[in-house]
């Protein structure tokens, strides 16, 4: 376990135990998060791929144009 983490776990578990479990089931969540943003990422590399080069396709044909700061 890295010092940071090790930290964060020290000052968690002074809390009550229900901010402890609120905190528990809130990093849980983002760690279940992250890994099914990971595996979909993973899977999709292939179409972000076509994606890039059709995009690149289109703006070489001269079809697209720069964003103005009032467009954003």
């Amino acid at each position: 376990m890295t010092k940071l983490l090790e930290k964060a776990f020290d000052e968690a578990s002074q809390l009550s135990e229900g901010e402890q479990d609120a905190f528990a089931a809130f990093l849980l969540s983002e760690l279940r998060s992250e890994r099914k943003w990971e595996e979909l990422f993973a899977g999709s590399q292939d179409k972000l791929s076509d994606l890039a080069s059709e995009a690149l396709s289109v703006h070489r044909k001269g079809k697209t144009s720069r964003l103005r700061s009032t467009d954003l």
